[in-house]
């Protein structure tokens, strides 16, 4: 059975790449996204609630995962931030494989891991996408959310791998340094050339 072409969309905070995942949708090509997904499983009578429930207690209610709470309880402690990744991870794995499924027509699929290459995510993929901006730029962006302080910038950016990094093992890189017009002709550029190489 042939399956679709499978685009690894991945980039540091702040860089835009949510708005770009909007942008391949919006040219017709479906996108598997890890983080609302988790957002689904964690809220409102959400599939993971119980296993989370019964390894950290008290860090759900009926509005979903309190995520101050379990945020508390996970922050800066390995052994738990890996406890909640094995009940996380395979279940994501999961609904990927069913996207998977239900999207076998497509000739291309997205999927958009912002932890692509830190999780050792590109062998999931065949070719990776990586959205990138200057770096002023990004942290106008990001300091600009609300809640966000310079600390929790820095602490976010010792996770992830430097975006000059990315760059370098990325098979193609889309700048948000421009306007979004731009932006939106990378990606349908992106598009065309990957749909001209699968029939070529």
């Amino acid at each position: 059975m042939t399956r679709p072409l499978i685009v690894g969309l991945t980039g540091s905070i702040g860089m835009g790449k949510s708005t770009v995942a909007a942008m391949f949708e919006a040219a017709a090509v479906p996108v598997f996204d890890a983080d609302a997904e988790v957002r689904r499983m964690q809220g409102p009578a959400g599939g993971l609630l119980p296993a989370i429930e019964a390894a950290f207690p008290g860090s759900t209610g009926p509005e979903g995962v309190r995520r101050d709470e379990l945020g508390s309880i996970v922050f800066g402690d390995a052994d738990a931030l890996a406890r909640l990744e094995t009940i996380v991870h395979p279940a994501v794995a999961r609904q990927r494989e069913q996207f998977l499924e239900t999207n076998s027509g497509a000739s291309m699929v997205v999927f958009d891991i912002p932890l692509l290459f830190e999780k050792g995510a590109a062998s999931l993929v065949d070719t990776v996408v990586v959205v990138s901006a200057p770096a002023q730029v990004q942290r106008d962006r990001v300091l600009a959310r609300k809640g966000m302080t310079e600390e929790k910038f820095a602490q976010i950016q010792d996770i992830q791998l430097p975006d000059a990094e990315k760059r370098a093992r990325a098979d193609y890189v889309i700048d948000t340094g421009t306007p979004l017009d731009e932006t939106r002709a990378q990606v349908q550029a992106l598009v065309d050339k990957l749909q001209a190489d699968l029939h070529s």
